[in-house]
């Protein structure tokens, strides 16, 4: 049978925390509140040695109807309460293979990661919310095992669950997971152009096609251009779709 225990992998026991670990809280904790207090994000930490969450941000958009404080206190059984049955295997999927990942990085480089992955949430009354993840490493052990990790979590822009990532900061390429082939691929991270930039922070303040030609000193027709492109680059059907994606992926 399924249980809590399945979430965390023996590959990452946390055991005998060593001064060294411990000295490196210094009461963290303060600066995430203060960065979800003027960011309104909704986050979370988990602590793996205890397995549980160490803080849950008020966000409601993880809680489903929950406190704050009633969810941190359920910690991994929140998700058997409120993720379907196919999802929750995917998510314990997704515990595997990202340890297995995880322990090919050298020590050195393994808190400049992070994996992204989309899944369903049960938020009451028989409505599902596809919702994004990105896990970062917080703290590691002194032998490189994942300690606290944090968790930022958004709308998803995807139309399913999967859509497994994992990416190294500064680099330009990202891996993908291929469910279906249970492989690992490489592919290149998503970049914009200057003008597909322009074109989306001017969408962002709510100008018209029309008035984003006036302002860039292009016609309408090349705006639609830039667009069509920015679509299919993203693989988004229009426009508040492509700026949610370009914000949840730091695009601009």
């Amino acid at each position: 049978m399924t249980d809590v225990n399945s979430f965390f992998s023996f590959k990452n026991s946390v055991e005998q925390l060593s001064d060294s670990d411990t000295a490196q809280l210094s009461n963290y904790i303060e600066a995430i509140i203060a960065f979800t207090r003027t960011t309104n994000k909704s986050i979370y930490v988990i602590d793996y040695e205890k397995k549980g969450f160490e803080y849950v941000s008020d966000n409601p958009l993880f809680l489903c109807g929950h406190s704050a404080q009633a969810v941190l206190e359920m910690g991994y059984e929140f998700y058997f309460k409120h993720v379907p049955a196919e999802d929750l295997k995917l998510l314990l999927k997704i515990n595997t293979i990202g340890f297995d990942f995880f322990e090919q990085i050298p020590l050195q480089e393994r808190k400049e990661y992070t994996i992204s992955y989309d899944f369903l949430l049960k938020t009451g009354e028989g409505k599902l919310l596809l919702i994004n993840q990105k896990l970062t490493p917080l703290f590691l052990t002194e032998k490189g095992k994942i300690w606290k990790a944090l968790c930022i979590v958004s709308l998803s822009t995807k139309q399913g669950s999967g859509n497994i990532t994992i990416h190294k900061n500064g680099s330009n390429q990202k891996f993908k997971y291929d469910l279906e082939g249970s492989f690992w691929s490489t592919r290149d991270k998503i970049e914009l152009s200057d003008r597909e930039k322009e074109i989306l922070q001017y969408s962002i303040r709510g100008y018209s096609i029309n008035e984003i030609a006036e302002k860039a000193y292009i016609s309408p027709d090349t705006v639609k251009f830039h667009r069509r492109k920015l679509f299919a680059k993203l693989d988004v059907a229009n426009i508040s779709e492509a700026i949610s994606y370009a914000n949840v992926n730091s695009l601009i």
